[in-house]
């Protein structure tokens, strides 16, 4: 269920499942992978789902390019809140990234909270960690995420009292609205400060995890991908694993290691964080350590869902995050899932564009045995 930090201080009262519109911009050219694009939309779709939220309708703006003021286009924000209002939807979700001054405008317009595509993401990711390392590592991203849009907080922020009274008191004088702001302000940093070192023990403590399997020359794999590509599924094949499987998105955050031994060979397996298009980049600053598995592997075993229209699109946005955290020269093995669902010929059509890549079903067991002697094949040869 989304949380507070999604939709306000008052979520807990919610009686039933939220609602929400969403809202996009998309442009006379744009490829279906771009932002505000049909792709784009049923993804959000999807992350609304993941979050506990029932997308009531959505409204799409076709201009180049967002308005600065209120996203969408003041014509489009009178269509926008007389669907929300018949909705009774409790938020509005953007698919991009607002800024402060557009979530200030957009809500005096539309009278209900509007939040962006981030804000949600950071929101599923808050819900879904675990440990301590990925619930330190999503509250890194989340006041990175809040630090500069503090001034966004609208009439409680105003800065009252800060110009001249009579006599020229008060000139220069802060008034509380500003002292507010100063005041959160300090509070998120004093708490960052205190998460980035507890982050930098828990980092120090993979890193002696990592040199003792150096020392002891085990080859490791990490598995990668775009997220609900069936990564702790294959992990769960492959080694007889139980890691925690879902058809949502980033339904697992925290890696899980596994030892896998094929004759005279050991490896391990790791299984990290899904991305997504428009991954929020506090969140690859906040994960960075725990991505690092995929920079410090002997080889990166690159999921891919078969049976997604736009499986080609999905491994574009996983390489741009590899090259973004320094990925980019480990070895890769492509694997396409989910072949038992997949068309045949969209199947066919990844192999003609991809040769190396493997297909399996993580589901059935198909391609499996091909894909671990191809494992042990490619370990053996590094």
């Amino acid at each position: 269920m989304a949380g507070s930090w999604l939709l306000g201080p008052d979520a807990g009262a919610q009686p039933q499942r939220p609602t929400a519109v969403l809202v996009a911009v998309r442009g006379d050219g744009a490829a279906d992978s771009g932002p505000g694009s049909q792709t784009s939309l049923t993804e959000l779709r999807r992350l609304a789902a993941t979050d506990g939220l029932t997308v009531a309708d959505e409204v799409v703006q076709s201009r180049p390019h967002p308005d600065p003021a209120t996203f969408v286009g003041s014509g489009k924000v009178d269509e926008l809140a007389a669907l929300a209002e018949r909705a009774h939807a409790d938020l509005v979700i953007a698919d991009g990234e607002l800024t402060p001054g557009q979530v200030r405008n957009l809500e005096d317009r539309v009278g209900v909270r509007v939040v962006d595509r981030t804000a949600l993401i950071l929101d599923i990711f808050a819900e879904h960690a675990r440990t301590s390392e990925g619930r330190v590592q999503v509250e890194l991203a989340q006041i990175a995420y809040q630090l500069p849009r503090l001034q966004g907080g609208g009439r409680a922020m105003s800065r009252v009292g800060g110009g001249r009274t009579a006599g020229g008191a008060g000139m220069g004088v802060r008034g509380p609205g500003e002292m507010r702001l100063e005041t959160q302000r300090r509070t998120l940093r004093q708490r960052a400060t205190r998460l980035r070192r507890n982050a930098s023990e828990l980092a120090r403590r993979r890193d002696r995890t990592r040199s003792r399997r150096a020392r002891n020359q085990v080859p490791s794999v990490s598995i990668t991908g775009y997220t609900n590509a069936g990564k702790s599924a294959l992990l769960n094949r492959l080694t007889g694993a139980d890691a925690q499987v879902q058809d949502v998105l980033f339904a697992t955050l925290d890696p899980t290691v596994r030892r896998i031994s094929t004759g005279d060979l050991t490896y391990t397996v790791t299984d990290t964080v899904g991305f997504v298009r428009h991954l929020p980049h506090q969140l690859v600053d906040a994960f960075r350590s725990t991505l690092e598995e995929v920079t410090r592997s002997d080889l990166a075993l690159h999921v891919v869902d078969a049976s997604a229209p736009d499986a080609l699109d999905q491994i574009t946005t996983v390489h741009g995050v590899l090259h973004e955290i320094g990925a980019r020269d480990v070895p890769e093995l492509l694997v396409l899932n989910k072949i038992d669902v997949a068309p045949p010929e969209w199947v066919d059509a990844l192999c003609r564009v991809h040769p190396d890549a493997v297909p399996v079903s993580a589901r059935t067991g198909a391609g499996i045995d091909q894909l671990r002697v191809e494992l042990a094949r490619r370990l053996r040869r590094h």
